[in-house]
This record gives structure tokens, sequence and C-alpha cells, in this order.
């Protein structure tokens, strides 16, 4: 019974034995099958699948186009950059290499870069490697000079695989003029920027269009290129021309800068055109950041409107004029200083008041009581005619830049519902309106350009490898903004406010400016215009040169001036006068012309500069010109030319203080400087047309003064 039972235990054991071995064998064919399957029958399948898992088709960056300026100057470039990467664990960097060579890598990379200190580097390099990371990023944006100098340190020296040393390139905007015009140049499109300027508006043209090629992924998490006959190669971008003239940029951007940081102001701007075309020869920007420096972050010219204050006068002005309501020679009562409208005072600057002047006088004061009155009168009656008028001189059109990101002008409608009882004589003056820098300067060069309004453009011609694609040329907005004969009303009274108004102080008698200041308070919003608070103030300048033959129109705007000083003539109008005497003196064509105008061909009498008296009198009487002299007693006087003699006036120098040299020779400025106590610096020859030091101020023996000649 026992041995049966016995038996039965065995079998048992046998049969499930029999049933695993059975079932491992049928899983062991199962695995052959499936391996031959895999092998053979679907072979093609798999392999391809594994190429596309570490190959794909990748785009090819084109190469950025260049931007130049009119006279072939790069402006902006595309350059190649390299991240410095490392496999800290690349399979020859054993132990033994890695410890005796990092501590001189580290001191190489610490010398080169100049960013970190050895001991940093070699922590960092260090935990890189305790970490296995093997596409380490040691610095980003390193320039090819740098490039071959880190070859030969220790380590990258035992070449790519041996040594770990990775350098993916990358393309970098550069611009080889530094700030000089630059946010008008611009920034192309970047995951953490929007693009500005000519770069952003122009993108399209400038990238070009990528190109695509099969490339397979390697260690370190990088990408070769695989020979593909399908691959597309990459279309670089265009080259764009632009109307920038670079010397006038950098007078232009030098002078801005250099008045802010006199007045400590918040920020302004500078834009110069040229009459003829609307051409942009200059256009600065500059803001005072956190560090007290001044830099380019917003195009002010073109983004910032702001009520424009004493310079929309010249627009009210023309608009009566051109309408027939006033003449040059009308007479207005500026009381005494100030007038009311409605509870609201208005005032002038000059505090006094001018009494009874003409229009004329009203203007070139820019006498806000005289201006508004006129105005007042004339349209009072029909308020909405005033406004028609301006819009037909299309002060108030809105024409599309090249450049995105232009404010409108916002001139409102008496059917707009902020408009009130006080909004005409409020407006004449420049007040509950804005308008940009570059909208007021369009007005005044279309009156330099006897009133046809030319469109401001910056781009002149687009180029694929050399050959011009498109090009863009001026652009008429209007073929008269109002008659000829108030074109020539207002040309007189922009050349009155620089002969006897209250820009006299950019008077020049080497050649003639016209133009009108301008100071507004700016509105903070819902505190108002706080007006015992100076540094809101809005400061400008804008007008053209030389006035009897307009070649370049210019506006400067200074905002939020710290100092006391705050109005148009002391704060805008120098930089206007700098940059205006900088362009005239190096445009030796505006000299020819003004050499063979039919005026110089018949005028006899010379310019005379600023000088000694006797010295004066005796070369005129050795040339056979006449002189006219009212005070015998001066020591130093200013020509003035007359039809058929020079007019001599005292040049007033006063003991103790900088005297202004600007318009006499060589030897007597230095005679006069130095005798001041001061040490001469010239650069240049010829006549005085700067001086670094303000004239006026008190004279301190043995400071420097540099004086630029023509």
């Amino acid at each position: 019974m026992t041995d049966e039972k016995t038996l039965d235990i065995k079998k048992d054991i046998l049969w499930r034995v029999y049933l695993v071995h059975f079932g491992l064998c049928l899983f062991g064919i199962a695995i052959i099958v499936q391996v031959f399957r895999i092998q053979y029958i679907q072979g093609s399948y798999w392999h391809a699948k594994a190429e596309t898992a570490t190959t794909e088709m990748r785009n090819i960056e084109a190469k950025r186009g260049n931007i130049y300026s009119e006279d072939g100057s790069l402006m902006a470039i595309s350059v190649p950059v390299y991240d410095i990467r490392m496999d800290v664990n690349a399979a020859a960097l054993t132990n033994e290499i890695w410890n005796k060579n990092i501590d001189s890598l580290s001191l190489c990379l610490a010398n080169l870069f100049n960013d970190k200190t050895k001991l940093q580097y070699l922590n960092e390099l260090n935990k890189a490697r305790r970490n296995g990371e093997r596409y380490y990023a040691i610095k980003k944006g390193v320039k090819y000079d740098k490039i071959k100098e880190l070859k030969d340190f220790p380590l990258f020296r035992m070449g790519r695989f041996k040594g770990g040393l990775i350098i993916p390139q990358t393309m970098e905007r550069d611009k080889p003029c530094s700030q000089l015009a630059e946010r008008t140049i611009g920034y192309p499109p970047a995951n953490d920027r929007v693009a500005v300027g000519i770069e952003g508006s122009f993108d399209s043209l400038l990238k070009g269009v990528s190109g695509k090629r099969l490339e397979q992924k390697i260690s370190g998490n990088l990408w070769k290129p695989v020979y593909d006959e399908n691959a597309i190669e990459p279309r670089d971008g265009d080259d764009i021309t632009t109307t920038i003239d670079i010397s006038i940029q950098d007078v232009a951007e030098r002078a801005l800068k250099a008045n802010l940081e006199k007045n400590m102001a918040e920020f302004g701007c500078v834009v110069v055109m040229e009459v003829a075309t609307g051409e942009v020869k200059a256009i600065a920007n500059l803001k005072r950041n956190s560090k007290n420096e001044y830099e380019e972050s917003l195009n002010y010219a073109i983004e910032e409107a702001t009520e424009p204050g004493s310079t929309f006068k010249l627009i009210s002005m023309m608009a009566a004029l051109d309408d027939g309501l006033i003449n040059l020679d009308d007479k207005v009562n500026t009381e005494r200083g100030y007038t009311v409208y409605f509870k609201d005072t208005m005032f002038d600057s000059h505090k006094e008041g001018y009494g009874t002047i003409t229009a004329q006088n009203a203007f070139e004061v820019s006498s806000n009581v005289g201006v508004s009155k006129l105005i007042t009168a004339a349209y009072g009656k029909n308020k909405q005619a005033f406004i028609d008028k301006i819009y037909k001189m299309k002060v108030n059109q809105s024409d599309t830049l090249q450049i995105k990101g232009a404010a409108h002008p916002d001139i409102k409608s008496t059917t707009d519902k902020r408009w009130s009882g006080i909004s005409l004589p409020w407006m004449s003056i420049g007040y509950e309106l804005r308008m940009t820098p570059l909208q007021t300067l369009t007005f005044y060069n279309a009156v330099a350009n006897n009133g046809k309004m030319m469109k401001p453009y910056f781009v002149k011609e687009v180029k694929d490898r050399g050959k011009v694609v498109k090009s863009y040329s001026p652009t008429v907005i209007s073929d008269s903004i109002c008659s000829t004969a108030t074109i020539k009303k207002a040309k007189i009274m922009l050349e009155g406010v620089v002969e006897r108004g209250t820009a006299k102080n950019l008077r020049d008698s080497s050649y003639k400016i016209a133009g009108k200041t301008g100071t507004a308070q700016r509105s903070m919003g819902k505190s108002g215009y706080k007006l015992n608070s100076k540094a809101n103030y809005q400061a400008s300048f804008c007008g053209y040169f030389p006035a009897d033959n307009p070649k370049y129109s210019c506006i400067a705007v200074v905002y939020s001036p710290s100092t006391s000083v705050y109005y148009g003539a002391s704060v805008a109008g120098p930089i206007f006068k700098e940059i205006a005497d900088k362009i005239y003196s190096s445009k030796m064509e505006m000299h020819k012309e003004q050499i063979s105008a039919p005026v110089a061909q018949t005028d006899r009498i010379p310019m005379v500069m600023s000088g000694y008296q006797k010295d004066i009198e005796a070369v005129c009487q050795n040339i056979g010109v006449n002189t006219i002299v009212h005070n015998n007693s001066f020591n130093w006087v200013q020509g003035n030319k007359q039809i058929n003699s020079v007019n001599l006036t005292e040049k007033h120098i006063a003991n103790g203080l900088i005297p202004n040299v600007v318009g006499m020779g060589m030897r007597d400025a230095v005679y006069l400087l130095e005798s001041a106590g001061l040490i001469v610096k010239i650069r240049g020859k010829g006549t005085v047309i700067k001086q670094s030091l303000e004239a006026g101020q008190s004279a301190s023996k043995g400071k420097e003064i540099v004086i630029d000649l023509s």
C-alpha cells in the first residue's frame, strides 16, 4: 500500500517536470522564431526606426543680412560666437590626467575670461565631473580670437574627443558703430525680446530663408551633418542701406549726450532730416539709466507723443495767415504778461508783458498771450475752422513709417468730448494736443521746402548679394501745405526768432538759422502739470539751415532738465547750433552753393570775423571796404555785413569770465582765452566754430579749453 502511494507521488512529480520542460522548450522556440522574424522579416522596418531615432531633418539658419549707413559703413552685422562646453567625463580623461591638469586649466580660464577666480573654476569643474556631466557649460558668447587661445589650454590641447572640449557655434548680432542710432537700427526678434527698429520692421528680408539638412545625434547632445542629396541650402538675408549719415549721427549723439549731462535731464532726442528728400540723416535717443549713464532705450523721436508747446505756434500762425484772418503787422495787446480764459490764467515767460506788439513780434518773442489772443480773435466764432485748417495742412497726418511703433498725432476736433471753452487758446500755443518730435520736424521741413511736405524715411535700398532688389524714393505727403505767400511769411517769422527773438543766442555770422524755441510743461497724468516743478519741463528747438537755402532741418528735445535752466533756447537750442555748425563746416557743397548763388556773385563785401577793432579796420581799408564804427573806444568788435560796408559793433569781453570766441580767428581767440588764464587746446584751422567751455562762466586759472576751428 505504501509502495503504490510512493509510486503515484513520483509519477506526479515527473509529470510536472515534463510539463515545465515542455513549456520551456516552447518558450525557447518562440524566442527563436521572434528573433528570426525581427532579424529577417521585419529587419528593414526596425533599421529605419533606429535610424530615425538618431537622425532628423534640422533647420540650417541663414546668415542675417547686414545694415549699412548711406556711405557703406557697417551698422549691424552677424558674427559667429561660440559656447565653451566640456565633456568632463570623456573616456580619455582618467583621474590621473584630470588631477594633473585641472588646476592649470582653471587658472587659464580665469585669466582668459576674467569673470571668476581660479578657485571658483576649479570647484565648479570638479563638481561637474562628480555629477557625471557630459555637456557642461563653461562660458557662452565667446568671440573667435579667444577660441584660438583656448585650444592650447591644458586638457583642451588633447583634442575634441580626448580633452572633452566642445565648441558649438551660433550667430550673434553686432553693431560696429556701437551706440550710434542703436534704437533706430533696433534688434531682431528673440525669445525674450520684441523686435524693434529697422531690424524688426525689415526682419522678413534680413533673416533670409532657412535651409534643411539631415543630421545625426552624437554623444554630448551634439548633431553632425549627414550627406543627403535632398538637403536644402539656406538663402542668406538681404542687406539694408539706410539714409543715416555716420558723421552727422556722431555729431548729433555727442551734442545730445553732452547737453543731457550738463542739464541733468531725464531723456532727450535729436533728428536731422534732409529738406528736399525727407531722408533722416541722424536720429539719437538717450535716457538716463539707474547708473546715471545715458543709453538708447526707447525711440522717443517717433514713439513719444507729447504736448509740443511753443513750436506749435508756427502751425497756429500759418493757419490764420493762410486763411487771411491775420497779418504779420497786426497789433495785439499782450497786457501785463498774462490773460484769463474762463477763469484759467495764461502766462507769458516775460512776467511784465510786452505791451502792444505786432503779430510777428508776438511770434518772435513767443508770447503765449499774444499768439492765443490772435488765434482766438481769428477763430473764436468758428473754432472748427481752425481744426479743419490744421488737418488740411497735414499736421494730423498718420503716415506709416518704415519703422514700426510710431505714435499717432492727437489733435482733437470740436466734436471731441474732451473739447472745452479753453481748448482753442491753449491748443494755439501747443497744449491739449500731442505730437512726436518727428511729426513736428516734418512740418518745419515742409516750410523749409517751400511748402512741399516730405515723408520721413530711414531705408534707401535693399540688396541681394550686392544687387539692388528694392529701392525707396522720396515720398511727397503734400505738394503744398499752404500758399506761397504764407510760406514766405512763415520763413520771415522763423528767421526773426533767431535774429531778434527768443533764439538770438543761436545767431551766426557765417550762415543763417531759422527756427522756433519751445518750452512746455509736461502733464504728469492725474497729478496735472505741477507748476512749481521745473523738472517737468520739456525744452525744444526746431528749425532749418542755412535759412536762405535750406539743406537740413533739425529738432532737438530735452525732457525734464533738472537744473534751473529749462527754456528751449538755453537747453535745446545749443544742441541744434552745435549740430548745424558741424554740418555746415564739413559739407563743402553747402559752401559752393552759397558762392554760386546770384547774391554772392554780385556781393563784393566779404565775411568779416570778430576780432580786434584796429586790425579789422586796417584789413578792410587795405581791400577797399568801408567800415562803420559806432564807438572808437571798443577794443573787440564783431562785423555785420551791409550792402556797401561792414558795420562794426562792440563784442563785450568781461573780466574774470570765459569770453565767447566763436566766429573769431585763431590768434585773437587764443589771446583772449589765455588772457583769461585758460590753457588753450586747438583743433583744426580757420575760424572758431565751437569752444568746450561755455561763455559767461567764471574763468578758472589753469583750466583747459578746447576750441574747434572750421
